[in-house]
């Protein structure tokens, strides 16, 4: 409820109050038996409906019995003549929503007043008497209804169609015999009527493609002459468009009477048409002209709202077709100074996309002038922007990083400052000549950073990409100045970005050794206890010690681990003889369902990038197979699989397989469930037929002795296969049984049973079962740490395909590996794309995929693949399976 402002002559002592602070329930409730007085107040009864309204509107829930007396109470002010109680009478009856024997009582009153002589009760009787009743008494006044639609009178007309939308989601079939009378209502010269007669014939016909695209086909002749009818036709015609699939050679069905829509009188439908234009399907860059030639127009109109809309649409089509929109960048730019501070960031971050390099200088000069006035969620969007900017034209980075320097050094909160270091962070990684100066100015930032999360993960990048440069000691004197200056948490990550320089900097081996040995006198255990590790690591004179391989990749390597895997390979592991291997924890990285991967469109970057992998099963699939005798030699678990349906939804026994992968053996376990309520299996088997699967061979089967109704159950077959070797091949399967009686009224099964057996379907066993899905921190610098020994590169041609998303996607899936940096993402109408992938082969060989596909105009995909790993033979194997 709307808060209200009272004004005195003094606008300094200006107070606002609601007149409905501290209204309490129970005292409404007393208040509402001004209802069953003789002599109605009109006045009195209309401010307790309305605190009555507000109550509710606000969660206040009311009692089944207080609710009754309530309604009963309101069924009497029908005997008032007071227009305005009349209404609000049918709010609060619409708002209770009486149960079905209550609403009896109303009905008479509400069908009196549907065919009244006044038309405000009649449209408010309609709307009140289709929200409360069912389908049985809505048969009854179905003829009233129909009458309504084709009323003279508008608002009885509005009131009966938006009705019927309602209906249409509860009582689909009386609202479709309807339909003569709504088609009469789509001619109406009511602008309102028209809008929703047009909205509630589309509904009826929303399932039927060919029915609706004949209701655009008649009604784009110009027939539609309300501008709100007309948007919404706009909307349905776009549908049109993207359900014909048709081409981009000139034949696009209506694209001539969107096109018309540009020259109507009303704005709303010229900024409509103009935005269905810009979003079609490959849309062209003739097809475009005529849409932005409009929305330049409303970037100079004297409407806040018409430029917010012209400058929110052109800043989307920038980002596919930005040379189309330069032509607006001169308007644009005199929107920077816009009081509406949307509309000014909205200008700016599109002038970024469309910006041409000589440009920049001018265009960065208005930006500084322009951050201190907005705030920061603005500042992020421009901030962005910049970013994408400096990876367009590389060769101003200098420009661009300088001005990110000089705003991360100003006032603003969190998210603000990491998303000016995540960008510095990516021109870094992508622009090599960035790399010095941008780490400069990082080091800089965290000398008065008062974010922790900031410092710490500024800390380790240094760590990574500082001894990469020409002069890593520069850096050693900030990271130093951190350890007697910051919170322990800070401290303690210096100390491990101070060795990482003095494992991979020869020269800075003994000037760290002297630091590290100062650390061993911090009153944190912490940093006490990371110094002491990274001591016994690097020898006294500043040499790395011969210690294991594993414990110098784990302390100076790329962690490559998703932190939950190793978080639940922690959890599970039980002390003994045998130490914690880090080579246990689980490298692959299980898939999000689709809505927690709300942002996946949006490419990682900064230091946000490393993927954290959700909780892996791996620990506990490979405890079970463990345990039981058969499988106990088979060694270290590699990978387990997604469950694969093997039996359709609701058949008498469900069934699932997950294909368990060791190094030279591999494991089906078959989930099975009985749905059968009268039946209990036993002695339940799998029999699997390997014909088309030569390479594997069958060891064992571990049965499962009885299953059930509704108690899942699982039997495994184990298979031999060659070491290290990705074999592949298709199983069909068979489940046997004994089936027995149970008695649905002692629950107890019959003695005697009847073998049956029920055929499930095939599954196959593929080269991607084999490969991990692992994700790199940096993909530029796990592709470089590879090298090029056993780099394999060759072209390929995928032929015709739908789009180049379909065809990464296909890649994707059949190589079974990790998209990297969101490059999984394909942009709408691009015709070339670069995916980045990685994973883990079987025998734990790194592997990365660099893929780049093209597509010509007869949609031919073409695709180069490069594979780097650890393994010659793993990178011919990639290939070929990509060949075959």
């Amino acid at each position: 409820m709307a808060q209200y402002v009272k004004k005195d002559d003094d606008r300094d002592e200006e107070a606002e109050y609601s007149p409905f602070s501290g209204i309490e329930k129970g005292a409404v409730l007393q208040e509402a038996r001004v209802f069953n007085d003789p002599q109605l107040d009109s006045r009195r009864c209309s401010q307790v409906i309305t605190k009555l309204l507000y109550l509710l509107n606000q969660g206040d829930s009311f009692t089944k019995t207080e609710a009754t007396e309530v309604f009963f109470s309101v069924t009497k002010l029908f005997q008032a003549r007071d227009i305005g109680l009349r209404r609000m009478v049918y709010l609060i009856i619409k708002e209770l929503s009486p149960s079905a024997d209550e609403v009896i009582i109303v009905t008479s009153s509400l069908m009196k007043d549907m065919n009244s002589k006044t038309d405000v009760y009649r449209a408010n009787a309609i709307r009140v008497l289709c929200r409360i009743t069912d389908g049985t008494l809505l048969t009854q006044i179905e003829r009233y209804l129909k009458q309504a639609i084709v009323d003279k009178n508008p608002v009885v007309a509005s009131a009966a169609l938006v009705s019927g939308i309602h209906l249409l989601q509860t009582n689909p079939e009386i609202v479709k015999r309807w339909s003569n009378e709504i088609q009469e209502a789509v001619q109406s010269r009511s602008a309102l009527v028209q809008f929703h007669a047009l909205a509630l014939l589309q509904q009826i016909r929303q399932n039927d493609r060919l029915a609706v695209s004949k209701l655009v086909t008649s009604l784009t002749k110009g027939t539609v002459r309300s501008p709100l009818a007309q948007c919404l036709l706009i909307r349905y015609t776009s549908q049109v468009i993207r359900e014909s699939n048709n081409s981009q050679t000139g034949d696009r069905p209506f694209y001539d009477y969107l096109e018309g829509c540009l020259r109507h009188k009303a704005e709303m439908v010229i900024f409509e048409a103009a935005r269905a234009i810009t979003e079609l399907s490959g849309v062209t860059s003739r097809e475009l002209t005529p849409a932005i030639t409009v929305l330049q127009l409303f970037l100079s109109s004297s409407k806040p709202v018409l430029r917010f809309a012209a400058v929110r649409t052109l800043n989307k089509v920038a980002m596919t077709h930005p040379m189309a929109v330069t032509t607006c960048n001169i308007d644009m730019e005199s929107l920077i100074s816009d009081q509406n501070r949307s509309i000014a960031t909205l200008a700016i971050t599109t002038l970024l996309k469309t910006g041409n390099e000589s440009g920049v200088d001018r265009l960065m000069k208005q930006i500084t002038n322009f951050m201190s006035d907005i705030a920061d969620e603005f500042k992020i969007v421009v901030v962005d922007a910049i970013r994408s900017l400096c990876l367009k034209f590389p060769l101003k980075f200098r420009t661009l990083m300088g001005f990110l320097s000089n705003i991360l050094r100003e006032e603003g909160g969190f998210e603000y400052k990491k998303a000016i270091v995540d960008s510095i962070v990516t021109i870094i990684r992508d622009i090599p000549d960035a790399k010095e100066s941008g780490l400069l100015h990082l080091c800089e930032f965290i000398e008065d950073c008062e974010f922790t999360y900031l410092s710490t993960q500024i800390l380790h990048f240094l760590g990574i990409e500082g001894p990469k440069t020409s002069d890593p000691s520069k850096f050693i004197r900030y990271i130093y100045n951190r350890v007697p200056l910051e919170n322990p948490t800070v401290r303690a990550s210096a100390v491990s970005t101070l060795a990482k320089f003095g494992a991979t900097v020869d020269s800075l081996k003994p000037r760290i050794f002297i630091l590290l040995r100062r650390c061993l006198y911090d009153n944190d255990d912490e940093v006490r206890d990371r110094a002491t590790l990274y001591l016994n690591t690097i020898g006294g004179d500043g040499s790395v010690v011969e210690t294991d391989k594993e414990v110098k990749e784990f302390l100076f390597g790329s962690f490559d681990l998703p932190l939950a895997n190793l978080e639940t390979s922690l959890k599970n592991y039980e002390p003994s003889e045998e130490p914690f291997s880090i080579r246990s924890v689980s490298r692959e990285v299980k898939s999000q369902p689709f809505a927690e991967k709300k942002a996946a469109a949006k490419k990682p970057s900064g230091l946000g990038a490393p993927p954290a992998g959700p909780t892996s099963t791996v620990d506990s699939c490979e405890k079970l197979l463990l345990s039981i005798p058969e499988f106990s030699t088979f060694g270290h678990l590699f990978k387990s699989s997604a469950p694969v349906e093997l039996t359709e939804a609701e058949t008498e026994y469900a069934v699932n397989v997950v294909k368990h992968i060791f190094d030279k053996h591999i494991v089906f376990q078959y989930n099975c469930t009985n749905t059968i309520p009268e039946q209990l299996l036993e002695d339940v088997t799998i029999v699997v037929d390997a014909s088309e699967a030569e390479e594997f061979e069958e060891l064992v089967t571990k049965p499962l002795k009885s299953l059930p109704y509704d108690t899942p159950g699982q039997t495994f077959v184990a298979f031999e296969k060659p070491e290290g070797v990705s074999a592949v091949g298709k199983f069909s399967n068979v489940l046997r049984f004994i089936v027995k009686e149970v008695d649905p009224s002692t629950g107890e099964a019959e003695e005697e049973g009847v073998e049956d057996e029920y055929q499930l379907e095939e599954f196959e066993v593929v080269s991607a079962d084999y490969m991990l899905k692992v994700g790199v921190s940096n993909f530029r610098n796990a592709w470089e740490n590879l090298g090029e020994g056993f780099e394999r590169v060759d072209e390929y041609g995928l032929g015709p395909r739908d789009s180049l998303k379909e065809a990464v996607s296909a890649v994707i899936n059949l190589l079974g590996m990790q998209p990297c940096e969101g490059t999984e993402v394909v942009a709408a109408n691009s015709r070339s794309h670069t995916c980045l992938l990685s994973g883990v082969y079987i025998g734990n060989v790194k592997v990365l995929v660099r893929l780049s596909f093209g597509v010509d105009s007869a949609k031919e995909v073409a695709m180069k693949l490069a594979v780097r790993s650890e393994d010659e033979s793993v990178s011919d194997a990639i290939h070929e399976l990509v060949a075959n």
